[in-house]
């Protein structure tokens, strides 16, 4: 089993944020590349909130964390282009189509000089992460295969409960859904945490006890968005009791771990500006401190 324990061989700073307001630099942001599960969803109804698949971007002290490689990931390839040479550390939840599909157009994983370490569980019927970006890019499904990526790829294989120290950050893995071996991440930074929960499983107990450990007291959550949600519901019911489980057990679960701001992203395709607009109005109601993620959009975690 490799070591759980990487070391940065870089020092190179990320592209710093400033607070316009106080002139400081902010040094634990998150940005968001990617917001829909499934599959991506362009098109003028999408504008807004945005229509690639999930991948987030975490800088925080003097790393470079990604969660996720949806189409996303294509995007902020492009932009790290400007940056390199580059290293960061990408966690993938599962390997679901929408979670990995960006790998292959990844520009800088093809580049010498950059350095990408790469953490996923083994899936259920135990292939590695490895294997199953391999597989993606094996021909027919793709022009090129994985070894034609010429920077440095490591490889790490997750099991839950296992807590990696990046420097002075620390990244914590809880297995939130065995039948698909999705894992959450808890990213803590002197004393302050971002947590990334999503396609966990379903769970009729009001309250999620992995989510809640994962989710103490953490200054931003990061859930699902309900997957299957009708213009009805929207309507005339409050979204605490909107038919979902997911959503139900995450917005209970978020409440009892005493979180401080709730980011919902992660969704259905055919979900347009409109209706999101009307989710997002709808969770400010029961948890004022929430709003949706759109693409580009940067969030201090330390608010």
């Amino acid at each position: 089993m490799p070591d759980l324990d990487p070391v940065s061989t870089s020092n190179r700073p990320y592209n710093v944020t400033v607070n316009m307001v106080t002139g400081s630099i902010i040094n634990f942001v998150v940005q968001f590349w990617g917001v829909r599960g499934q599959i991506s969803a362009p098109g003028k109804e999408t504008i807004r909130y945005g229509g690639n698949t999930s991948c987030v971007e975490i800088r925080v002290g003097n790393k470079r964390l990604i969660l996720d490689g949806g189409s996303g990931l294509r995007v902020l390839g492009n932009n790290l282009l400007k940056l390199m040479p580059v290293e960061a550390h990408i966690f993938f939840t599962h390997c679901h189509w929408d979670s990995i599909q960006g790998f292959p157009f990844f520009i800088p994983a093809f580049v010498p000089g950059n350095c990408f370490h790469i953490y996923g569980a083994a899936a259920a019927n135990g292939a590695s992460m490895e294997e199953r970006l391999s597989l993606q890019m094996q021909a027919p499904n793709f022009p090129v295969p994985i070894q034609v990526m010429q920077s440095e790829l490591k490889f790490y294989e997750l099991t839950s409960g296992n807590q990696l120290k990046l420097g002075d950050t620390m990244v914590e893995a809880v297995l939130l859904n065995s039948e698909q071996g999705s894992m959450g991440y808890r990213v803590t930074w002197q004393g302050h945490s971002l947590v990334y929960a999503i396609a966990r499983s379903q769970n009729r107990d009001r309250v999620d006890g992995n989510l809640l450990h994962l989710a103490r007291q953490a200054d931003l959550l990061i859930l699902d968005a309900p997957d299957s949600l009708k213009q009805d519901e929207i309507n005339n019911s409050s979204p605490l009791n909107w038919q979902d489980e997911v959503w139900q057990t995450g917005i209970a679960t978020a409440k009892a771990a005493g979180v401080k701001r709730l980011v919902i992203s992660h969704y259905h395709p055919a979900y347009d500006d409109d209706f999101l607009g009307q989710i997002e109005a709808k969770l400010q109601s029961v948890f004022p401190n929430g709003l949706l993620a759109r693409e580009g959009m940067i969030l201090p975690v330390v608010s």
